[in-house]
C-alpha cells in the first residue's frame, strides 16, 4: 500500500523525477514489484498449504527469498538515487540500466534495508509470539540490530569513496544530528531487547528505522536525485500541486481508518496472522 502511495505521489507531484527514476532504475524497481507479488502470493498459499499439507516447503522458500530480494532491491534503488550514480544530461538519463545501482553504496543500502526489515519483524513479533518463540525473536532482533548498526556505520566511508554528492550532504549539521538520534535509538533498542521489555520493542524499533530513513532523507534534501534534480525544479505545476494537496488529506481520512481497522482485525489472537505465526514459528 505504502509503495503505491509513493509511486502516486512521485508521478503526480514530481513527474520529471518519476520518469528519470523509472528509466535509470527500471531493473531494481521491477525486482521490487515481482518480489512483492511473489511474497504476497506465497503468504496466501502458505495458509492453505498448512490445511492441505501440499507444497508447503516450496511456498516457504519462495516467501523467504522474496522477503530478502524485495527490501534489497528497494534499498539499492534508494541508495542509487542518493549516490550521484544516475547521470542526467539535457533532461535525459544517460546512465545505463545497471551502473547506477550495482555500485558499493547502493549495495550497502540494500543490505541495510534487509537488516532493517529483519530487525522490525523480530521486534514486533516479540509481542505477538508466545513460548519459546519469544526468546527466538528476541535473539534475532539483537543480531539484526547489531547488523543494521554495522551496515549504517560502514555506509559512511563507502559514501565518501563511492557517493561523493551524498557525502557532501550528510556531513552537514542537521543530518549529523538525525544520525546521532538514530544511533541513540538503536542503542535503546538493544537495551529494550536485552532486558526483555517487549512492550517497548515495537515503538523503539520503529523509531530507530524512522530516524535512519529520516537521516537519509534529510541528507538528500533538497534533491530527489543527487546531484541533478532539486525538488523545486521537478515539481508539477501549481494547479496540479494544489489539487494534489487537497485530495491527499481527503483520501487519508478514508484510507487511514480503514487500514487501522484492517490491522486490528488481523491482529486478533484467534485466527489472525499473528496466531498463525505463533502456531508455526514464523
Amino acid at each position: 500500500m505504502w509503495l503505491i502511495l509513493v509511486v502516486v505521489v512521485l508521478f503526480t507531484a514530481f513527474p520529471p523525477a518519476f520518469a528519470d527514476l523509472f528509466t535509470a532504475l527500471l531493473v531494481p524497481l521491477v525486482i521490487v514489484l515481482v518480489g512483492i507479488v511473489f511474497r504476497g502470493t506465497a503468504f496466501a498459499f502458505r495458509h492453505y498449504g498448512h490445511i492441505v499439507e501440499v507444497g508447503l516447503p516450496a511456498t516457504i522458500a519462495v516467501f523467504s527469498v522474496a522477503s530478502i530480494i524485495t527490501p534489497m532491491a528497494m534499498g539499492m534503488t534508494i541508495g542509487a538515487a542518493a549516490s550521484g550514480n544516475i547521470t542526467i544530461e539535457d533532461g535525459t538519463v544517460t546512465s545505463g540500466l545497471w551502473e547506477p545501482w550495482l555500485q558499493p553504496f547502493p549495495i550497502v543500502c540494500g543490505l541495510a534495508a534487509v537488516a532493517m526489515c529483519g530487525f522490525l519483524t523480530a521486534c514486533y513479533m516479540t509481542t505477538r509470539a508466545s513460548g519459546e518463540l519469544v526468546e527466538d525473536f528476541r535473539m534475532r532482533g539483537l543480531v539484526a540490530s547489531l547488523v543494521l548498526g554495522a551496515l549504517t556505520t560502514i555506509a559512511l566511508p563507502v559514501a565518501y569513496w563511492d557517493a561523493e554528492p551524498f557525502w557532501d550532504q550528510v556531513t552537514d549539521p542537521v543530518p549529523l544530528v538525525v544520525m546521532g538520534a538514530a544511533v541513540a535509538m538503536g542503542l535503546a533498542s538493544l537495551v529494550v531487547l536485552w532486558r526483555r521489555w517487549y512492550v517497548l520493542a515495537p515503538p523503539v524499533a520503529a523509531g530507530t528505522v524512522a530516524l535512519v530513513i529520516g537521516g537519509l532523507g534529510v541528507a538528500q534534501y533538497p534533491y530527489l536525485i543527487l546531484p541533478h534534480e532539486r525538488i523545486a525544479d521537478v515539481a508539477a505545476g501549481d494547479s496540479t500541486l494544489a489539487a494534489f494537496l487537497i485530495a491527499l488529506p481527503i483520501g487519508a481520512l478514508i484510507l487511514v481508518p480503514s487500514l487501522l481497522l484492517l490491522y486490528v482485525t488481523f491482529s486478533e489472537k484467534t485466527g489472525g496472522p499473528g496466531a498463525e505465526a505463533e502456531e508455526h514459528g514464523y
